[in-house]
């Protein structure tokens, strides 16, 4: 009997109908396939946002100026936002990461530093950064996460904070997807109609600048920053060290999608917390045939998705690990 087959068993001695407990059955199921047991249990679950910025910002796509993704950073540190408020109530550890904020930082003591640059370059007129530096960002991520297994980490969630990276995370997903551009572009931190057809029309533009044939690693490099190729990286480690992975809204999931073209494996290993209401997220999860835990209407980024499906994962296990079963509790199946 292989492990599947044991976990699916133990799920369904339990005193319940069979399947009565829906998709926290399946949960349990990945859940004990990815730690590999059937007593799984999260050790260490950690949040890692990674921060950066984005020189496609300048070609006017977002509806703040990017001197918001230092204050932000600033307000993960001083424990102000919204996922310090989740991870505090359901006692995540948070780690914040300068990939690339076009600002001096390194006063703060607290933050982890690995900028690759004061931002990337705007991908209107040059690759946003080299091949190289792509892969220096790829090779920071996964060292993230091989920090957080040093210290016992099983359980990664992925968040991030940068102005102008819903316009990356759009032709990203339009590159790898094939779905048709305005399908995959959004309205970010809420652009009015005008500023969405600017949006759409820059990246129509960007599109047809560069080669329509690139390697996974090259688009990412031309579309993508500093902070989304140091998820992927880390989306990458994680898989590799066996971690669950809980993946967050559009940009994270778009990272995901950068991943999935240098792993496809790495998916096993993915729960998705949510769908949010950023245009292109909802087509993206059915590009990858999941389905996502919560429906909350939410665009916020940041892993706060992350942090309120957490629950959802403890509540899996724990029906797994210590529901009685049928015999154990004297139940007649029929």
């Amino acid at each position: 009997m292989n492990l599947v087959t044991e976990l699916q068993s133990k799920i369904d001695q339990k005193t319940k109908p069979l399947g009565a407990l829906g998709r926290l059955e399946t949960l349990a199921l990945q859940i004990g396939n990815v730690f590999e047991t059937l007593t799984p249990q999260i050790c260490e679950p950690t949040i890692l946002i990674f921060a950066g910025d984005h020189g496609i910002a300048q070609a006017g796509v977002s509806a703040y100026p990017q001197s918001v993704t230092a204050q932000m950073v600033v307000n993960f540190l001083n424990g102000g936002a919204a996922i310090n408020v989740f991870a505090r109530q359901h006692g995540l550890s948070l780690k914040i990461i300068d990939a690339g904020v076009n600002a001096d930082l390194s006063n703060y003591d607290e933050l982890l530093h690995a900028k690759m640059g004061f931002g990337t370059h705007n991908f209107l007129n040059e690759p946003a950064m080299s091949v190289e530096i792509c892969e220096a960002s790829i090779n920071l991520g996964a060292a993230m996460v091989q920090q957080l297994q040093h210290i016992g980490c099983n359980c990664v969630g992925l968040g991030e904070m940068g102005i102008g990276n819903t316009t990356s995370a759009a032709i990203l997903m339009h590159q790898f997807t094939k779905i048709p551009l305005t399908d995959c572009v959004g309205r970010g931190t809420g652009l009015n109609d005008k500023q969405l057809a600017h949006k759409t029309a820059v990246l129509k533009q960007a599109v047809e600048k560069y080669p329509h044939e690139q390697t996974p690693l090259e688009t990412l490099a031309t579309f993508g920053g500093f902070e989304i190729a140091m998820m992927v990286g880390a989306y990458l480690q994680a898989a590799e060290f066996k971690m669950l992975i809980v993946v967050d809204g559009f940009v994270s999931s778009a990272a995901l999608l950068v991943a999935t073209q240098m792993n496809p494996k790495v998916l096993k290993n993915c729960v998705f917390s949510h769908v949010g209401s950023e245009n292109g997220h909802r087509a993206l999860l059915e590009h990858f045939n999941v389905r996502p835990l919560l429906d909350l209407e939410m665009r916020l980024g940041e892993g706060s998705a992350v942090a309120l499906a957490y629950p959802l994962l403890q509540s899996a296990i724990l029906f797994l690990n210590e529901m009685a079963t049928f015999e154990e509790a004297g139940v007649d199946k029929s």
